[in-house]
């Protein structure tokens, strides 16, 4: 079994940056896997904000291309979001995705709030 666990979230101002952080722990190595971030804000469908393949090939929404990047530490099992030129419409909860062969599994989610 896979656990994901986001941390980061919070209030922050436009303009401002922000790191989200994905917690791995189980029975798998996210070296050899594919994962991503999405977000869902209020009454909108969950969308892909950014991925990163085991062979670290990343890849963006066009709405976050140029502002946020992700990464991930396989030392640590842990997947990044580091997000900046934050405005209000990135307010969502953000969620880790994680792939490996036929299985998915997702984290609980991280909410932050971009306003002044």
């Amino acid at each position: 079994q896979v656990q994901l666990v986001e941390s980061g979230g919070g209030l922050v101002q436009p303009g401002g940056s922000l790191r989200l952080s994905c917690a791995a722990s189980g029975s798998i190595f996210i070296s050899i896997t594919t994962m991503g971030w999405y977000r869902q804000a209020p009454g909108k469908q969950r969308e892909l904000v950014a991925t990163i393949t085991s062979g670290g090939s990343t890849g963006y929404a066009d709405s976050v291309k140029g502002r946020f990047t992700i990464s991930r530490d396989n030392a640590k099992n842990t997947l990044y979001l580091q997000m900046s030129s934050l405005k209000p419409e990135d307010t969502s909860i953000y969620y880790c995705n994680l792939q490996y062969l036929t299985m998915g599994y997702w984290g609980q989610g991280t909410q932050f709030t971009v306003s002044s």
